[in-house]
């Protein structure tokens, strides 16, 4: 019987050698359990678009944390000028 050895890179670029019975569609048996091995399957377009989403959130949430310290500091301002203590 011969088993014919091949090389694999998976997601954390380890490089694992393997018997090709214990390797199916990207799937295969490491100390008794199946590790994924598959490449990631967002595509450049998708992983974009997702970028410029977090981007857009965090700046939208930059915008309320400036307005909540701008008032804040407004309330501050506002107490002074009234000769309260803050």
């Amino acid at each position: 019987m011969c088993i014919i050895f091949f090389i694999i890179f998976v997601k954390n670029c380890n490089i694992i050698a393997m018997a090709t019975n214990d390797y199916v569609n990207g799937l295969y048996v490491k100390d008794g359990r199946l590790i994924n091995g598959r490449p990631c399957s967002i595509s450049g377009i998708e992983e974009a678009a997702n970028l410029r989403r977090a981007a857009k959130r965090a700046r939208k949430v930059e915008e309320i944390a400036e307005g909540i310290r701008m008032a804040d500091e407004m309330k501050t301002m506002d107490d002074i000028m009234r000769g309260k203590k803050f």
